[in-house]
């Protein structure tokens, strides 16, 4: 295992080690700003706040009625923001980029469920791209309530630093922060008691931080915190996707601090506050009548989509290889509500939120790491925890996931790219592309538990194989592809009269019940109310590509060899000279480009080993997949692949539409579902609202509706709900018309950012092949009769004489050819109704339609437009090639 050092803070709920006086006496104010106070108008303060952590620079920006006019808020508000702070070619861990938070001008509503959100963006350090994510907590509305509509923070400190906003001093500083933790949950612990005067105070603060795995590795995220006062501890929601909390870290910012004494039920000044009390009666009525026999949110959150997954086939179970498991009743929702989770608890992220989803473990004990024996709390797991860091690990212990759970969310890692990306390495290390050599003696096989902890700590302590994982899934392809794979028999010699898998990995005992290591299962009354058998399940799967090796291993390592020595004659090689190494020659590189190497001959993979490592890395736009398969479900592939960011579930989900209810047969139906689940889907993103409650939990008789997917009734609730804030009419179009205009705007961003590597084009929105099909052959006998076989006879006119005579590779070539056909055809649907080129291109004419045609993003379209013959002519359009009016240079764009 890797070694600790815990410095001088060892917190955690037992005996907390710090000494709050000691931290700040350290603390050095480097900077101060006070500002006058403001109010609230229909949801605005119109002002927002620029920070510059490099130079020490504060500054107020007027925000406009242009602005709140085009650009909303939010996610709006964000893009706005950043497309104006950075170049084409500003590197996301540079002191240009900039991370821009805004809530809304719904958020901080106390009246209707969800309503305290925070949309943050960033270019991200993991895709190069923009991304944006969202997020609970009280961070964002307790800054609005201080006075600002949006954040920005740019800039690199040349010392550790925590912001600190005081509401209701109306006083910022930057103050040197030496002694203050970085893990996140320390750091909050630390503030709340720092800036609390007592338990009651505490929930008048709140922070924002990463934590020490963001450091090193680009999927760093953000916690967002809020004081538990029925826990009395501090509980963390995630801005995860995409390395916003890298950023942070790279910035020397440890945190932020925020304080706001005085939240009341109307903040926002609504104008008419009868149709907001309204609304948030109706949903909260259906929620407090509904929600038992819908989700369940309010009993047991999120997770029990684990077990509506599994149910229906699409569980991710070892890197989404399959959609089902028998062991997954372990990590039931129903088990971890039993054996984990505070329950009868209001778990609310924001006032006056009666869905309460945010689930916690108030007393959990790690078995590794700096907080091993303590006892900390856990938010969560939610589904996409539960399934990523679990079944698509192949682990199947509700310890190790609460477990993950806490190390990512402390260390600042996204659970979602944790999960896809171990899951990725399991795979590969399992089919024997990579072995215990190039893992250091990490036994990576199924259901380790041990070593995905380890995997962690290593990114921590930057030392061993998670450094390479912790990359993620796009560069791990590459350093998996250049660098490892099985050594060529010519040069055995090398190996100095050792095996090259000398260190051998243990047999697994056979018939292992999994409550011989986790004494809880023994004693879950939910699974005997089952009759769940561990035994038999274990039987069932044992010698089949389904058994998890793994999964009672006593720790995560076999050996940590001693790295290997240089052997003379084998030549030092740069990192650009590696593409063009021969295939089996040995080299070494000691490039810093490429700074992890253990000194050992790296030999470079087959070609065929390669093509099945890129079908199986379930990256798009260089982004980890969420925890949803979508082979049978082409909608949910597109929806996967053709978003703005990267696959995350939050533009569309569209499975059970598409796979179980059949709602959306022909490719116009599924076009049209891309078009529109996607802005509905991110309208929230504008205003501070979470999407749970929209569709979450249903009036009784929504069913009834020929749009019954759509859940009109809530639609109408936030009509509702705009109006009785802002005095906003909306309807559905003018809805659409709001969103539509900021997701153009942020594909015209993905492609300035990415245009030349086929992003915010046709190449971008094309998924890996283990999203749409079978890679390996278990895979496709696992399901050839439920699909496969109807696929070939109902879909491509085979028979069944042929699908029975026809060898398995032979048909899963047939197969593959068949599905990405299907999937082109969607994409030209899909482009066709956005108004989009058949390359993916943003037409001219959208920008004008969307009044979007400003010259910095008519220039970035222009030459991808040209290049296709799709640049428009005639006299309408000449001035678009005047370069006065819209020049090839950038310039910035002001509403």
């Amino acid at each position: 295992m890797v070694d600790y050092d815990p410095k001088t803070y060892v917190p955690g709920i037992d005996t907390p080690k710090y000494d709050v006086e000691e931290i700040k006496k350290a603390r050095k104010v480097l900077a101060e700003y006070t500002y006058e106070p403001s109010e609230i108008v229909k949801g605005y303060n119109s002002r927002s706040l620029y920070i510059n952590v490099g130079t020490n620079e504060f500054k107020e920006k007027v925000v406009t009625e242009g602005m709140k006019e085009n650009f909303i808020g939010g996610k709006g508000f964000d893009l706005y923001y950043l497309w104006n702070a950075v170049n084409d070619d500003t590197d996301p861990l540079g002191p240009d980029n900039e991370i821009v938070m805004s809530p809304g001008p719904l958020a901080g509503n106390t009246q209707y469920p969800g309503s305290g959100k925070t949309l943050v963006c960033s270019l991200s350090p993991l895709t190069n791209s923009v991304i944006d994510s969202n997020v609970g907590g009280f961070f964002g509305p307790y800054l609005k309530f201080s006075g600002f509509d949006a954040l920005e923070i740019q800039g690199i400190a040349d010392k550790e630093v925590v912001i600190f906003i005081d509401g209701n001093e109306h006083k910022i500083t930057i103050e040197e922060a030496p002694l203050d933790a970085i893990d996140s949950h320390v750091f909050a612990e630390q503030m709340f008691d720092m800036y609390g005067e007592d338990n009651d105070d505490k929930i008048n603060v709140s922070t924002v931080s990463a934590g020490q795995a963001a450091e090193l590795s680009p999927i760093g995220c953000l916690n967002f915190s809020f004081w538990d006062k029925r826990r009395s501890c501090a509980r963390l929601k995630q801005a995860g996707r995409g390395g916003i909390g890298t950023v942070l870290r790279n910035k020397h910012i440890k945190g932020l601090v925020i304080r706001y004494r005085g939240t009341g039920p109307d903040m926002n000044h609504a104008l008419n506050k009868k149709l907001l009390n309204e609304a948030g009666l109706r949903i909260h009525r259906e929620m407090t009548m509904n929600d038992d026999f819908i989700c369940e949110m309010r009993k047991i959150g999120t997770a029990h989509i684990v077990d509506v997954m599994d149910a229906y086939d699409l569980l991710p179970v070892m890197n989404y290889r399959y959609g089902m498991h028998p062991e997954t009743k372990k990590v039931s929702a129903y088990v971890f509500g039993e054996l984990y989770l505070l329950q009868n608890v209001p778990d609310g992220c924001w006032y006056g939120c009666s869905m309460s989803c945010a689930k916690a473990c108030s007393e959990f004990t790690p078995k590794t790491g700096p907080y091993k024996g303590q006892r900390v709390c856990v938010d969560g797991p939610e589904y996409e925890n539960a399934a990523g860091l679990g079944p698509n690990c192949g682990i199947f212990d509700p310890h190790w996931v609460m477990e993950a759970n806490f190390y990512c969310d402390t260390y600042g890692i996204c659970t979602i790219s944790m999960g896809t990306m171990t899951a990725f390495a399991y795979e590969m290390f399992n089919r024997g592309f990579i072995n215990l050599d190039d893992t250091e003696g990490l036994d990576m096989r199924w259901g380790n538990g041990w070593a995905q902890q380890e995997l962690m700590h290593q990114m921590v302590a930057k030392d061993g194989f998670g450094c390479i994982e912790g990359r993620g899934i796009h560069e791990m392809k590459r350093i998996f592809a250049e660098r490892f794979g099985q050594p060529a028999p010519e040069y055995e010699y090398m190996l100095q009269g050792r095996e090259w898998n000398e260190h051998k990995l243990p047999e697994r005992a056979p018939h292992k019940e999994t409550s011989t290591y986790n004494p809880l299962l023994k004693e879950s009354k939910v699974l005997a109310d089952w009759e769940y058998n561990d035994r038999e399940v274990l039987d069932s799967v044992y010698g089949t590509d389904l058994e998890c090796t793994g999964a009672d291993a006593e720790g995560p390592f076999l050996c940590h060899p001693k790295r290997w020595e240089k052997i003379e004659g084998i030549p030092t090689i740069s990192h650009d000279e590696i593409a063009d190494w021969p295939v089996g020659k040995p080299y070494y590189s000691y490039d810093p480009k490429c700074p992890y190497t253990n000194g050992r001959p790296w030999i470079k993979m087959t070609d065929k080993q390669v093509q099945d490592m890129f079908d199986a890395g379930m990256e798009c736009k260089g982004l980890e997949y969420s925890e949803y398969g979508s082979k049978q479900s082409l909608a949910q592939q597109g929806g996967y692949a053709m978003t703005n960011k990267g696959p995350q579930h939050d533009e569309a989900w569209l499975i059970f539409m598409d796979m179980v209810n059949g709602q959306i047969p022909t490719f116009e139906d599924k076009a049209y579902a891309l078009w529109y689940f996607p802005c509905i889907r991110t309208w929230f993103g504008l205003y501070g609202l979470c999407k749970l409650p929209w569709n979450d939990v249903e009036p009784i008789d929504n069913y009834r509706h020929k749009q019954a997917n759509k859940v009109p009734a809530h639609i109408q609730n936030y009509f509702d709900i705009v109006k009785g804030i802002t005095g906003k009419e909306l309807d559905e179009d003018a809805m659409i018309h709001e969103i539509e205009r900021i997701y153009t705007l942020q594909r015209v961003f993905v492609l300035r950012r990415g245009g030349k590597v086929g992003l915010g084009q046709r190449k971008g929105d094309t998924p890996p092949y283990r999203s749409m099909g079978p890679v390996t052959k278990e895979e496709y006998l696992s399901r050839e009769e439920e699909y496969y076989k109807k696929d070939f006879i109902e879909k491509m006119g085979w028979t069944e004489e042929q699908v029975k005579n026809t060898p398995v590779e032979e048909k899963m070539a047939k197969l593959r050819e068949y599905r990405y056909d299907q999937y082109n055809q969607l994409l030209d649907a899909v482009y066709k109704r956005r108004n989009w080129t058949k390359n993916g291109t943003v037409r001219l004419q959208k920008l004008i339609d969307m009044k979007m045609d400003y010259p910095d993003l008519v220039r970035i379209i222009r030459p991808y437009l040209k290049a296709e013959g799709e640049w428009p002519t005639g006299p309408e359009y000449a001035k678009y090639d005047d370069p006065a009016l819209y020049p090839d240079t950038p310039t910035k764009f002001e509403a």
